[in-house]
């Protein structure tokens, strides 16, 4: 059943393809050549917007600025060696390409608004800076384009084939990257960047790429445009109304989707068509301007998705593809843990914390905190809200710099180093609230961690070979591999829980940080979680564990420490720890009893 309309859609799409190919052959009317190169150019630039914005979240209203880019290049390079525009038009995505890095690492802590607002200072700067050079550019002069040498009655072949070409080339290029690691690593990106860094996602890197492969077929584009209307003009090739057609169609067609840039391409440019016959006088610019912003806002509110998602929903709903339908995590037997794949280390200590200090403003969330966890063991971290230990696994995870000490880890001092850094050395950690990635599947959110960086497993594939059968691996030894298909957020609160634990199993972490992970979960779940850390203990991983459930956390435990007002006021055994008169009067009361484990046998 749907095999069949995948081949329609298949057969749709490639008899749309040949028709607009055909056109030049059908028909000899410039005007509707001249209404399809520009709808090519805007569809170039959307896909590359769409890589930008759908896939890593970063979202540009200056990307037209490599329009221009290419576009001057071209001009420059072909003027200067007396060539053909389009045999240096390659050049103008070479250069595009550079100035994306160069934004790259502009925009390196630039997120949201500000990225925003960035983007559009970027293409205001490029645009004066070309009409100022004018020795080079020709200035608000323009600069003229050679001249097409071949026959007439084929004038616009070469630019409505080369554009379209070009078209094409930059959805292979989406559909690639969409399917790569490279493409799992953005879309993580998108949704909780913080936390894709903390799983081995070397962030800087990845975006980096998004933006050189965003820029370079749209200044290859940009070239052949230039040549195509024969003189260059900083008002015509730094267009902000071009960026807002762009950003438009993206949106309009589905950002993050394959085809949607394409088609919004082809929606927009009729419309700037007619606006621009039927608009004149002085100020026809400022009223198209306010009207395509109009309409961005429009479709934001609107239709928030695009045309092809909601489409593609509405199908799914129609064929009943609703999701998962009584989903639940049954209570079978935990099977052996996954083996290591690390090398092991030989230090006696796993973690060691020394002296650590975590100050904001004038208030010491921690304070002076030293903490050695044993390898293979499981530490409880303990103590009343607010006492400092979240900030303290924030401290060893890299969220925070702390404010003084010093952080180990299997006797590598990792205190300065990047959370993806502390990823590789062995370091893993969920949270209380999971912070699975919302857009990709159970399966891509396993296989999303990254125990080490090489640029060479970027373009790997994203669900398939020998990691996406690892992540399928610790899917079912946490129970849940049936539903490695499922949207993230499908699954249940606690069921999350267990794909946040198998997406830190990725990495093949030394040392497992677990904050709060029996908050919110049924006993069932509580059962097997704890089967699991037993599990993963007697395989030679070691557990941190913040934890308020404290029958469930001191059966678990070697060892506790217990934080109050920022410092450890206790640590010992999990018998010794819960008769000490100072955490009983500051944290678990004169009544408390520690009862049997989760498993019914006495410690």
């Amino acid at each position: 059943m749907t095999r069949r309309p995948e081949r329609i859609r298949k057969l749709l799409l490639a008899a749309a393809i040949l028709l607009v190919a055909l056109v030049p052959l059908l028909t000899p009317d410039a005007y509707v050549h001249n209404v399809l190169i520009l709808t090519f150019l805007v569809a170039v630039v959307a896909s590359g917007w769409n890589i930008m914005a759908g896939l890593t979240g970063y979202i540009s209203l200056g990307h037209g600025m490599f329009v221009g880019v290419g576009a001057y290049i071209g001009g420059i390079l072909a003027t200067t060696w007396d060539v053909s525009p389009f045999v240096v038009a390659p050049l103008g995505g070479v250069t595009a390409a550079l100035v994306a890095v160069v934004l790259g690492l502009v925009t390196r802590r630039t997120r949201g608004p500000a990225f925003v607002i960035v983007s559009f200072a970027v293409l205001e700067l490029l645009g004066l800076l070309t009409r100022n050079w004018a020795s080079v550019t020709g200035g608000s002069q323009g600069l003229p384009m050679p001249l097409p040498t071949w026959d007439v009655r084929f004038h616009n072949w070469p630019f409505y084939y080369a554009l379209f070409a070009l078209v094409l080339l930059s959805v292979g290029l989406t559909v690639a990257i969409r399917r790569s690691k490279l493409g799992l690593g953005l879309l993580a990106i998108k949704d909780d960047e913080d936390k894709a860094a903390g799983i081995g996602i070397v962030t800087s890197v990845y975006k980096g790429l998004a933006f050189v492969a965003s820029a370079a077929f749209v200044g290859v584009a940009g070239a052949v445009y230039g040549y195509y209307i024969s003189s260059l003009s900083v008002n015509t090739m730094f267009d902000v109304v071009l960026s807002m057609q762009v950003v438009l169609a993206a949106l309009l067609g589905g950002r993050g989707t394959v085809w949607g840039p394409v088609l919004g391409a082809f929606l927009v440019v009729p419309l700037t068509e007619v606006t621009n016959t039927t608009l004149g006088g002085a100020d026809a610019g400022a009223i198209r301007l306010i009207l395509f912003g109009g309409l961005v806002l429009g479709v934001a509110l609107l239709l928030p998705r695009g045309i092809l998602p909601t489409v593609r929903d509405a199908l799914a709903r129609r064929r009943g593809e609703t999701g998962l339908t009584g989903a639940r995590l049954e209570d079978t037997p935990i099977p052996d843990a996954p083996p290591r794949r690390r090398p092991p280390v030989n230090t006696p200590d796993a973690l060691r914390v020394s002296g650590v200090t975590m100050r904001f403003g004038g208030l010491a969330a921690v304070d002076d905190v030293t903490l050695t966890v044993p390898r293979h063991s499981t530490t409880a971290l303990i103590g009343p809200n607010g006492s400092g230990k979240t900030t303290l696994f924030n401290v060893v995870d890299g969220t925070y710099a702390p404010t003084a000490g010093d952080v180990e880890l299997g006797g590598v001092r990792i205190t300065r180093a990047g959370r993806p850094r502390r990823a590789f050395l062995g370091l893993g950690r969920t949270y209380q609230l999971p912070r699975l990635f919302g857009g990709l599947s159970v399966l891509e959110n396993v296989a999303a961690a990254c125990g080490e960086f090489r640029i060479g497993r970027l373009a790997r594939s994203a669900i398939s070979g020998p990691e996406a059968e690892r992540a399928l691996e610790l899917l079912e030894f946490v129970g849940l591999r049936r539903y490695a298909d499922a949207k993230a957020t499908e699954l249940s609160y606690g069921q999350r829980k267990l794909v946040e634990l198998a997406q830190v199993l990725m990495l093949d972490p030394d040392v497992i940080l677990l904050d709060e992970p029996a908050a919110g979960i049924n006993p069932t779940l509580l059962r097997r979680l704890s089967g699991l850390i037993r599990a993963l203990t007697a395989s030679g991983r070691t557990f941190v564990i913040v934890e308020h459930d404290m029958q469930f956390v001191l059966s678990l435990a070697d060892q506790a420490a217990v934080l109050a007002r920022g410092r450890v006021i206790a640590t010992g055994s999990p018998a010794d720890v819960s008769s000490d008169h100072a955490v009983l009067e500051a944290y678990l009361g004169d009544d408390f009893v520690l009862e049997a484990d989760m498993t019914g046998s006495e410690r």
